[in-house]
């Protein structure tokens, strides 16, 4: 059988380097044709080497000569870099499947490039879809395109609906950790450090996610994701702060009966599900065994202590490019927050502001996204910098 061949947008990062565990696991079945990254050559240049792309692709054209530099002693494997080659890479013919595990806005452009071409979405992106939900969804239904989820939650969601055909759902149960802070008093949170907010309790994720799981913000576009995908009102989606993380997520349909998919958290899985479906096919690691377990708790999400949960369920009921906006802010304080130029409060602040004065569409269409993403952009930064 031939094998797939897998473009990996964000090869270095945390989605990316499971990726490639999961490919390395499966040899016999899928083979890398595209490695990318954003800044971190020499792990780019290392997963060169070891995987023998076609092609590697670095966003930042300064790291360019660095990484042909590094790259000298494999003449067969193409380099370039920049964003528009991030756009031409995924449309090259022997690609099956592309996997967006790059982070941030910057995953928009090479999607809807990838979905043009007719390629297999494996889809870490969530920005992806909180920015431009309907206009994805779209060009899916226009291109013929399959969006397989690769978040852990929205693969469970995924995975629960599977031979379920067209039975109604009545709620979808959307599972969140509750982060390094969910049992720090409200008071304490504006003297927490980047350190604190990076030790989350169960998941092993890239410095990004983990701050926006901290804010519980990552729940709040996961609830964007999740309506554009599974197609439901936003009103149908609960999170449940669900401390082991074992329950991934969960189904509940019209006759009461809830369907969830458990496991013990491991990033691949889900990866290798998306590579894999229909099938299921043999992955190394630990089991879940729920004689250990012991307890399987669920809360309510204090949306007074975590605004910027309470922001996304405000952008999703404006809807247009509120959560464009909203996505923007939260880019630029994540990084300030990691920065050590913006405290943890100030975060929600920042972006519940930028809400208020960033320009309003009601039907935006890429353009649009593009203008209040740089817009929000602008106002968030100003802020941080008054």
């Amino acid at each position: 059988m031939k094998k797939r061949q897998i473009a990996i947008l964000g090869s270095t990062g945390s989605i990316g380097t499971q990726t490639l565990q999961v490919i390395e696991e499966h040899s016999d079945l899928y083979e890398v044709y595209c490695l990318t990254a954003n800044n971190r050559v020499e792990l780019l240049a290392e997963q060169a080497h070891r995987f023998h792309p076609a092609a590697v692709v670095i966003a930042n054209e300064d790291r360019y000569d660095e990484l042909q530099q590094l790259m000298s002693d494999l003449p067969d494997v193409k380099v370039y870099a920049g964003a528009r080659a991030l756009d031409e890479i995924v449309e090259a013919d022997p690609i099956d499947i592309v996997v967006t595990a790059m982070v941030g806005f910057a995953g928009l452009s090479p999607t809807i490039h990838a979905i043009k071409a007719h390629k297999t979405i494996a889809l870490a992106n969530k920005e992806t879809l909180v920015v431009a939900g309907e206009l994805i969804l779209q060009l899916a239904q226009q291109y013929h395109v399959s969006i397989l989820p690769v978040d852990s939650e929205h693969s469970a969601i995924f995975q629960s609906l599977v031979g379920e055909d067209e039975n109604p759902i009545d709620k979808i149960l959307l599972t969140a950790s509750g982060g390094p802070f969910r049992l720090l008093p409200a008071d304490r949170l504006a003297t927490v450090t980047k350190a604190d907010a990076l030790r989350h309790p169960t998941w092993d994720m890239g410095a990004k996610i983990t701050i926006d799981s901290a804010t519980m913000m990552n729940k709040g576009f996961e609830v964007i994701e999740a309506k554009w995908l599974f197609g439901v009102d936003a009103r149908q989606i609960q999170v449940l702060v669900h401390p082991q993380s074992i329950v991934h997520s969960a189904v509940q349909f019209q006759d009461g009966s809830v369907k969830a998919q458990l496991g013990v958290p491991d990033m691949r899985l889900p990866i290798q599900y998306a590579l894999s479906f229909p099938h299921r096919l043999t992955l190394s690691g630990d089991r879940l065994d729920l004689f250990k377990a012991q307890k399987l708790e669920f809360f309510e999400p204090d949306l007074q202590k975590f605004r910027c949960l309470a922001l996304a369920f405000e952008a999703i009921k404006a809807g247009g490019n509120m959560p464009c906006i909203v996505n923007a802010a939260n880019e630029v304080v994540n990084r300030a927050f990691l920065e050590d130029r913006c405290s943890f409060p100030q975060m929600a602040d920042v972006i519940a502001a930028t809400m208020q004065k960033a320009t309003f569409s009601n039907h935006p269409d890429y353009d649009v996204y593009i203008q209040t993403d740089a817009e929000a952009r602008r106002i968030a930064s100003s802020m941080l910098n008054a």
